[in-house]
């Protein structure tokens, strides 16, 4: 038995500022994959899996009787299928900040939810913040705290732009140019993040009002103009635009950057090869990059693990 593929996903421009009602912009990336499965002889790393579902169907059935009227799931169904050796069968890296948990609530959501809305409606901007809504209190259980966007890109699979909190849609991107020089890419840290050290790092700082001016007056005005640029294809502007949010981060999210990549961080903001940033919360997994000129970007990142994303 094996369910429908759920995909990765990339928060372009976001990360953080989004909990403060920065603009946002989030795509499906389909190089990396999961589905629910069976199997007769399960893998090691199938059991964990399996063991860690069995836990959220618990979780799930005291979500369902603690937020009623939110959602409701076909639990007998779902540990019955739990039971019988069911686990998330995914090439998303975890601790990665694409989205690996994000769908796998997206495929649950899908199999076992009694009154769902699908992708084949109308997707009202209600609808879709019910459903970030929904995603947010599943997705709690493997972050601690949630803004449901992850599942939400998994399960549409469409790109969607964050205006505010209250505020989501889906977009469209400018098509990629495959001939293009300029890409974006994910740079490999080689190391696993952790979502909730880092959400807590951030909310710690945010106490402190110079770090809430920044954010508000730097941070959050350059992710907002980044996002707009993107999606207006004004690639000279949005190039101004990373420099400057490349420098914001690195002056003030420290501890969200690996330190081995502090150095290639500053080179790129000195050499103009390239511009680096954080891709969900840091710490470790992928590093987003944005040049315009790949061949230079890869030549300045020689030894380093780059995969692209996009080509423009």
């Amino acid at each position: 038995m094996k369910g429908p593929l759920f995909y990765s996903k990339i928060l372009l421009f976001g990360e953080y500022g989004i909990i403060k009602d920065s603009k946002g912009l989030s795509i499906p990336y389909n190089f990396f994959k999961g589905a629910l499965k069976t199997d007769e002889n399960p893998s090691d790393l199938a059991q964990k899996s399996n063991e860690s579902l069995t836990a959220y169907v618990h979780y799930l059935s005291k979500l369902e009787r603690e937020e009623q009227g939110l959602v409701s799931f076909d639990l007998e169904t779902l540990a019955n299928d739990v039971e019988r050796g069911m686990y998330f069968d995914s090439s998303i890296p975890q601790g990665y900040g694409i989205g690996s948990s994000g769908a796998l609530v997206a495929a649950i959501y899908d199999k076992y939810a009694t009154d769902k809305i699908t992708v084949l409606e109308n997707l009202t901007r209600e609808k879709l913040l019910r459903l970030k809504e929904i995603f947010g209190k599943m997705e709690s259980f493997f972050h601690g705290k949630s803004s449901g966007l992850d599942p939400l890109n998994s399960y549409l699979s469409l790109p969607i732009l964050i205006n505010s909190k209250d505020n989501i849609e889906s977009t469209s991107i400018p098509s990629q140019n495959i001939e293009g020089k300029g890409a974006v890419f994910l740079l490999d840290s080689g190391i696993t993040g952790e979502t909730a050290p880092m959400v807590q790092i951030f909310m710690e700082k945010m106490k402190q009002e110079g770090f809430r001016s920044m954010i508000k007056n730097q941070f959050i005005k350059h992710t907002d103009a980044c996002v707009e640029d993107f999606l207006n294809g004004n690639m000279k502007s949005l190039f101004g635009n990373l420099k400057q949010l490349s420098n914001v981060v690195f002056d003030n999210f420290k501890p969200m950057i690996p330190s081995k990549f502090h150095k290639l961080w500053q080179q790129g903001i000195e050499t103009n090869d390239y511009y680096l940033k954080l891709c969900g919360s840091g710490g470790g997994g992928y590093i987003l990059g944005f040049t315009q000129d790949f061949d230079k970007a890869k030549k300045a990142l020689k030894g380093h693990n780059l995969e692209v994303v996009y080509n423009f």
